[in-house]
């Protein structure tokens, strides 16, 4: 089928971000992709070789374009009226969904699949279906490619690590940093320099207060720093698998890191009317209820600033390394996002 996903960059190259993971895995399975976008300069670093199958295309030119047989529209971005009403003259429409941003809440699995008839505009006639990621029954499940637990099991995490010039030391740990401008990093450098710890920050945020606080020599009692250059998708899943603790910020990271089975700390997008809290315990409850791990909850908190005076401290390895890979088993049993996404599409049809 030919597919149209619209994406428009809002910020931190999140949205681009999951857009192409999802116009890559639609490619590989057979599906002729176009994403259109406001702006495509990230994927020269994000996916320089690109992905046969998916044509990228700027916005403004989609009002010049037929539409395919699915037109998703990601995170709520509104279609141009033009491509719209080119929807409504075909003689059979487009499937049209509305892909939403991940969250654990309970609203998810009541109004994924839901349709939303067209009563007006250029689209007026038309149906509209909301389809909602999610980790478990009653969502349309997370991105994950079919070759993942291959590309896994014949990675060489001692290699990788080598030749992006951070070779691991004996008994040091690895930790991989991606995150927002956070003002608990100060504190959690000073728990991280207690024992042997390779910190490898990836560029941007992470990168410039690492810098920062560490000065020149990139160093904090046990603790050194390695700062990263901008890294593909792919050498981005190798940074994650290769590590022994994820920081990760937003939604894409979020999910691969899950993917990779180690521990990870979400470090989710902060809003000023404090909504990222209530997501945040929405999906930490979860995530305990399957794999619980003491210290855990404290210890997001504390890292999001929501609980200001707690001290950094970290749960125990070895409890958090079995919790994550307890929960990635949980996530395997579910069927993959663009599985359900394609299925979903046919049965529309």
């Amino acid at each position: 089928m030919q597919w149209d996903v619209f994406c428009l960059v809002v910020d931190n190259f999140g949205d681009i971000g999951v857009c192409w993971r999802l116009a890559a895995d639609l490619a590989s399975r057979g599906e002729a992709v176009r994403l259109w976008v406001d702006d495509a300069s990230a994927l020269a670093w994000m996916a320089p070789d690109g992905v046969r199958g998916v044509t990228v295309l700027a916005w403004n030119a989609s009002t010049d374009a037929l539409p395919g047989d699915v037109v998703i529209e990601a995170f709520g971005c509104d279609l141009p009226p033009a491509f719209v009403a080119k929807m409504a003259e075909r003689a059979r429409p487009p499937v049209w969904i509305n892909l939403e941003y991940l969250s654990a809440e309970a609203y998810v699995p009541r109004s994924h699949a839901l349709p939303s008839p067209q009563l007006a505009g250029p689209g007026a006639g038309l149906k509209k279906w909301f389809f909602y990621p999610g980790f478990g029954v009653g969502t349309g499940g997370l991105i994950r490619e079919r070759d993942l637990p291959h590309r896994q099991a014949a990675f060489d995490a001692c290699a990788w690590l080598t030749s992006m010039g951070c070779e691991r030391r004996p008994n040091e740990r690895v930790v991989s940093l991606f995150c927002y401008a956070n003002s608990r990093l100060p504190e959690l450098l000073d728990a991280l320099a207690g024992e042997p710890t390779l910190l490898l920050a990836t560029a941007g945020a992470a990168s410039r207060q690492v810098s920062a606080e560490l000065g020149p020599a990139s160093r904090r009692g046990a603790l050194r720093a390695h700062l990263l250059p901008l890294l593909s998708q792919a050498q981005y899943d190798h940074l994650l698998w290769a590590s022994d603790l994820n920081f990760v910020r937003g939604e894409d990271s979020f999910v691969r890191a899950q993917w990779a089975g180690k521990p990870f700390v979400w470090h989710i997008y902060p809003q000023h009317d404090a909504a990222h809290a209530v997501k945040l315990r929405a999906f930490t409850d979860l995530f305990i209820s399957v794999a619980p791990v003491p210290g855990l909850e404290p210890f997001w908190a504390a890292w999001n600033g929501l609980l200001p005076l707690l001290p950094m401290s970290l749960p125990a390895e070895a409890d958090w390394h079995r919790a994550s890979l307890a929960w990635r088993a949980h996530l395997l049993a579910q069927t993959d996002l663009v599985s359900q996404l394609c299925g979903f599409v046919a049965e529309r049809q």
